[in-house]
């Protein structure tokens, strides 16, 4: 058998297209994409509106770009734009902003974060910091919720953020890893976690535009975050596949009105802002 060459990718206005053919076999899907915007229906058979998730490590802009993006795409026909994280680590920031006991709280819940995040050869949290963390993710089932709804009635999304069910950890994947070992409910708690997640997973976005910076790009915008933590999302992201959707990645070190445009005529090119 002849050595594989891998197919270079499609450079298009700076960004790098993932052609069904650069994806990773699990990824390999549809073979079009006609066939993956068919794919804009519920399990039980309703149409679904079209969903672009935008994804990236802190500082890459999500937030901004999704409400830009709304903004300029609801002249057109109804969109909205959803945050579909948890939003643990901006309460954490507020948090640490409190007088007097502020950064005290704030170091305490970091650590036990870290701890609940551990290494898969660690044990899963007790109780208490289980039920926080599977709370948080009913949470983000509950936002998950309302996008499909909006979805089911012909409003199209624009998500700041995606569940994936590949990895758990920080990575918008389940808090709790199912692999670790626990008590006996807090396994439990992490399997049934696993399961929402999956469900979530299952609804792929038509569009996944993955948002690339480096760790200096993200620190001069996000002063207030751990590097190392910063460091280990740009490591991870571009691991992540959201079931197999088609994903574009974007040069998001550009001055931000540039990358606005690229998205913008993105979106368009894929038939989603029509």
């Amino acid at each position: 058998m002849g050595a594989f060459r891998k197919p270079p990718c499609v450079h298009q206005n700076g960004y790098r297209l993932m052609t069904l053919s650069t994806l990773p076999p699990a990824a390999k899907t549809y073979p079009s994409l006609d066939a993956a915007l068919d794919q804009r229906r519920s399990h039980g058979g309703t149409a679904l509106a079209p969903c672009v998730a935008l994804v990236g490590c802190d500082g890459s802009g999500k937030s901004s770009l999704a409400r830009d993006l709304t903004a300029m795409l609801d002249r057109e026909a109804p969109t909205r734009s959803m945050y579909l994280g948890t939003g643990t680590g901006d309460l954490g920031r507020r948090i640490g902003q409190l007088p007097l006991i502020g950064g005290l709280v704030e170091r305490f819940l970091s650590t036990k974060a870290s701890k609940a995040h551990a290494g898969s050869d660690k044990r899963l949290p007790g109780l208490p910091t289980a039920l926080v963390m599977f709370a948080f993710s009913l949470v983000r089932r509950r936002r998950f919720a309302r996008m499909l709804d909006l979805r089911r009635h012909g409003i199209r999304v624009v998500s700041d953020r995606y569940p994936q069910a590949e990895l758990p950890g920080r990575f918008d994947g389940p808090s709790l890893a199912w692999t670790r070992r626990g008590s006996a409910l807090v396994e439990r708690l992490a399997r049934r976690e696993r399961d929402i997640y999956r469900d979530m997973a299952a609804y792929r976005p038509d569009l996944v535009i993955r948002l690339n910076v480096d760790v200096d790009t993200a620190l001069a915008r996000k002063a207030d975050h751990d590097r190392e933590l910063l460091q280990s999302k740009l490591a991870t992201v571009p691991t992540l596949r959201f079931a197999g959707a088609r994903i574009v990645d974007v040069d998001a070190t550009r001055p931000y009105p540039e990358v606005l445009a690229t998205v913008h005529d993105l979106m368009r090119q894929e038939a989603l802002a029509a």
